[in-house]
């Protein structure tokens, strides 16, 4: 899919003609779409398909008069009603005429630019461009690490109740995204720190602030994200031990059971025998049997009680 965009007038708006100052959006695009694009724009087309590779980490390549940055940026989906969050490498690829970002999938901070949920955005401005996405990206980092803390309480609370593995293995879910999320934290601020060397960045002293606000947004996501997975690390191994404990708590209650109903057992296993037993000629025996069989079987479990084994 192709999305091309153009600031005219301050005024961003979708077109259908790939122009010099045009931003081009591309989304999980094939062979002959990068070719165009590549044909157009005068791009290089290994450069163009550099975010279609899932393994591909955050880094920065300059080449002649084109540039790569390419950024991890968060995505959230639902999986059986849980959220499950990953990252997927988003590319920047520009020249002195355009500027083109490609992506495997549709995902929130680029829908944002569609939907002019960013002031001051315009296509011709490419530096800022970047600092606006990277900011974006950081933005949304913050917001799934607290969705994912809101999370790990939620299930936290069904954990010190719980004897089953489905809470522990949604909590392991949860601290995997959160290692995914450190690792792209960091490849970014790499590839940040990097961009901070080129003159490009600092052309423009309006864009100063925004870049301050990138580096501290950056540096706030990725403590964060260090802080929230070794609390849920802690959490998992605390309520591991939680879990084991309960279930011994259960396996204590069942085998206390097991012996007070052991008792009517072998008393009418006596009483049962194919011998002379007392009271054999006693109109009242079997009532009296059953009544002494009780009497016991609360004196045992009155002393259970006392010792606070149950």
């Amino acid at each position: 899919m192709i999305k091309i965009h153009k600031t005219s007038e301050n005024l961003t708006s979708e077109t259908d003609k790939i122009e010099c100052g045009a931003w081009i959006h591309l989304e999980n695009p094939d062979a002959d779409e990068i070719e165009m694009v590549s044909t157009q724009t005068g791009l290089d087309r290994d450069l163009l398909r550099a975010a279609l590779d899932r393994e591909e980490s955050s880094r920065m390549e300059v080449e002649d008069s084109q540039m790569l940055v390419l950024l991890d940026v968060p995505v959230m989906e639902v999986v059986e009603t849980a959220a499950r969050y990953y990252t997927i490498p988003l590319g920047i690829v520009l020249n002195d005429d355009y500027i083109v970002t490609v992506c495997l999938q549709e995902n929130n901070i680029i829908e944002d630019f569609f939907e002019q949920k960013i002031k001051t955005f315009y296509t011709f401005k490419k530096t800022r461009f970047i600092l606006q996405i990277l900011l974006r990206i950081d933005k949304y980092y913050l917001s799934f690490l607290k969705q994912i803390d809101k999370a790990s309480k939620n299930i936290e609370a069904i954990l010190l109740k719980s004897t089953k593995n489905k809470e522990l293995v949604d909590m392991l879910a949860l601290e995997k995204s959160l290692v995914f999320f450190s690792t792209s934290l960091k490849s970014n601020q790499a590839t940040l720190e990097k961009m901070l060397k080129l003159k490009e960045m600092k052309k423009y002293p309006e864009d100063e602030d925004l870049l301050e606000d990138v580096i501290i947004e950056n540096s706030q996501a990725i403590e964060m994200t260090n802080i929230y997975r070794d609390i849920l690390t802690n959490t998992m191994d605390a309520f591991a031990s939680i879990i084991n404990n309960n279930l011994n708590i259960v396996m204590k209650i069942l085998t206390l059971i097991t012996i007070v109903m052991a008792i009517p057992t072998i008393i009418s296993s006596l009483f049962g025998m194919n011998v002379p037993m007392p009271w054999g000629n006693f109109p009242w025996a079997f009532v009296s049997v059953i009544f002494i069989t009780l009497l016991i079987c609360a004196v045992v479990l009155v002393v259970l009680i006392r010792r606070k084994l149950f």
